[in-house]
């Protein structure tokens, strides 16, 4: 799979880290209702976002803005949920979380997990397909799980961080 590019948006990126941004953004693309979409590293850091602003791409997103719009918020939020629900798992003998799902009256929030750790969080429109939501988080999960190594999510973790 080869992820698209634009002219100076992905100068220096491993095609891993282009593929990944490339899969984030069929995700936001492909389902209805997403809102905001934030991959968020094992301790709490933002690595990928569905902000045109925060991404290598940033083409504006046929979606709505979620309040605040912002996938820093929900980076948080998916961070401190996903730390709640690991010690409520294991305070119970549970195993390991493989999702969590929020639902509010004016919305829903799913985070998942990812194998190394790191997280998919959604917060989606009140009225999304909830299971269509979370089919394609695995898919997501299930593609981006084996390639978010170490030096990848090193590298994600910079361009975040990087001046734009």
């Amino acid at each position: 799979m080869t992820a698209p590019t634009r002219t100076g948006l992905s100068t220096g990126l491993s095609s891993e880290a282009r593929n990944l941004h490339w899969l984030l953004t069929n995700l936001v693309e492909e389902v209805p209702g997403l809102l905001s979409v934030a991959v968020v590293s094992s301790d709490g850091l933002l690595l990928l976002s569905s902000d045109p602003g925060q991404n290598i791409d940033r083409r504006p997103l046929a979606q709505p803005e979620g309040p605040k719009g912002s996938s820093a918020d929900l980076a948080t939020i998916v961070s401190g949920l996903g730390s709640l629900t690991l010690g409520a798992a294991q305070l119970m003998e549970g195993g390991g979380v493989k999702q969590t799902v929020v639902a509010m009256e004016e919305g829903s929030l799913f985070v998942m997990s990812i194998s190394d750790g790191s997280l998919l969080g959604v917060h989606a429109t009140p009225d999304c397909d909830m299971s269509v939501v979370a089919y394609h988080m695995a898919l997501f999960v299930g593609r981006a799980g084996h390639v978010l190594t170490p030096e990848l999510r090193s590298e994600l973790r910079q361009s975040m961080e990087s001046p734009r």
